[in-house]
């Protein structure tokens, strides 16, 4: 690695698969352990080594402030290039004098990295990198190398799901050499396997609450209050400022996100952060987004009656996961009201809202559903009223937030053309 003076963490055109988690954030912003994908490559890259990200064009400047790396910025240097949908284990080896090769990964080799010199790297864009067919015609005679056993390439948002226990469990073992209690824990409170449990300065575990780490660590941010009677069951990570309301049950496999409110039970799910699931209710096998909001009595299903596989409809496109538990998927600032039932591999889109007893399996963006109607919802409407959520959190949103925000109606449309004529698609 000592010969590689930058990296840089790439979309490519798989981007359009993890839609609808992926219309405000680049895919490596996605979380998969103990936080998001860009995170693992950055404690894995040497010390020193610059890091820059590569994204598409409309979401460059939020993506700029949200990681603090430079954007889409073009390079005539040596670069090994890293593909941001990867769960990278380990970096790949790159000697001094290898020249140009290309990294591939998986059972159909899907482009993993591009050891680039300086002649490659010339004509490499991150434009280039999100056209399949440009790419192939750039890389045309590059070596390619098996990268496999450091990386697996996640095509689909449930095989973040699937792959986030393990992956929080080996970056427990990275990372946390002695977890430490700086928050308060009241008496009457139980730590099971304390030698696993951390808790942030700052956090109140309140009386007749269980932290059970037999089967996995728990890691506790910041600055969390957790009331009584919750049980939390690792491997779970819960972010800064999380509140965990009475009785809830947080389960294995769950990642809650900075400020999020939750109660009722919650299994094998991530939410990214800055959303609310706080009353009773089941989620489970589920990828949340942020700034969503789902209320009392809303129930999801991961696991058909058939115990058979389960099909999510994806862009248009009804997909096989190979999974028998997968429960929903949430873009960015949706809603759901009181008592609404979600069918198990449910799509619901951005900045959609949910108001009838049961969702249809899948839910357009920019959409508005009562028991009677299904409606376009304004993206002007919708901006204004997640301005007005932010603000409850203490957070503006900015003019690079606005902008995209606003465009993701047309890449919405493009995307989910197939489902424009009947928005309610069966099991």
């Amino acid at each position: 690695m000592a010969s590689i003076p930058r990296i840089i963490v790439f979309e490519d055109s798989g981007w359009q698969r993890l839609l609808p988690l992926v219309y405000m954030r680049a895919v490596y912003q996605l979380i998969c352990g103990m936080g998001d994908l860009l995170g693992r490559i950055r404690r894995r890259r040497p010390a020193g080594t610059p890091l820059d990200v590569w994204c598409r064009s409309g979401i460059a400047d939020i993506v700029a402030e949200q990681t603090g790396a430079p954007a889409n910025r073009l390079v005539q240097e040596p670069a090994l290039l890293l593909n941001g949908r990867g769960l990278w284990s380990a970096l790949p080896e790159v000697a001094p004098g290898d020249g140009a090769w290309v990294g591939v990964a998986g059972a159909h080799g899907e482009i993993a990295c591009i050891a680039a010199d300086a002649g490659l790297a010339a004509r490499l864009t991150p434009e280039t990198l999100l056209d399949e067919a440009r790419l192939r015609a750039v890389l045309a005679g590059v070596p390619r190398r098996d990268v496999g056993a450091a990386v697996r390439l996640l095509a689909y948002p449930w095989e973040l799901i699937h792959a986030h226990e393990h992956a929080f469990v080996e970056d427990w073992a990275e990372t946390v050499t002695a977890p430490v209690r700086l928050g308060r824990v009241d008496a009457g409170s139980y730590l099971l396997s304390e030698d696993a449990i951390h808790i942030g300065a700052g956090t109140r575990v309140k009386p007749c609450v269980v932290i059970d780490a037999e089967d996995g660590p728990v890691w506790i941010g910041e600055n969390v209050t957790i009331y009584p009677h919750v049980y939390i069951q690792g491997p779970a990570y819960i972010g800064d400022g999380c509140v965990v309301q009475a009785g809830a049950a947080v389960k294995e496999g769950t990642y809650l996100g900075p400020v999020c409110k939750v109660g009722g039970e919650i299994e094998a799910s991530i939410i990214q952060g800055y959303s609310n699931k706080q009353h009773d209710g089941f989620l489970g096998h589920s990828y949340i987004g942020s700034w969503v909001n789902i209320a009392a009595d809303c129930i999801n299903s991961d696991l058909k009656n058939t115990y058979g596989t389960i099909r999510v409809p994806l862009n248009g496109y009804e997909v096989d996961t190979g999974e028998m538990f997968v429960g929903m998927l949430m873009g960015d600032h949706s809603k759901a009201g009181i008592n609404v039932s979600f069918p198990t591999g449910a799509v619901i889109g951005f900045c959609s809202s949910i108001f009838a007893p049961q969702s249809p399996k899948f839910v357009p963006s920019f959409t508005w559903i009562t028991n009677k109607t299904v409606e376009r919802y304004d993206e002007q409407r919708g901006l204004a009223i997640a301005r007005k959520v932010m603000a409850r959190r203490k957070k503006v949103m900015t003019e690079a937030e606005e902008r995209a925000f606003l465009s993701v109606t047309r890449q919405a449309l493009a995307a989910e053309r197939q489902y424009l004529s009947s928005p309610m698609v069966a099991e």
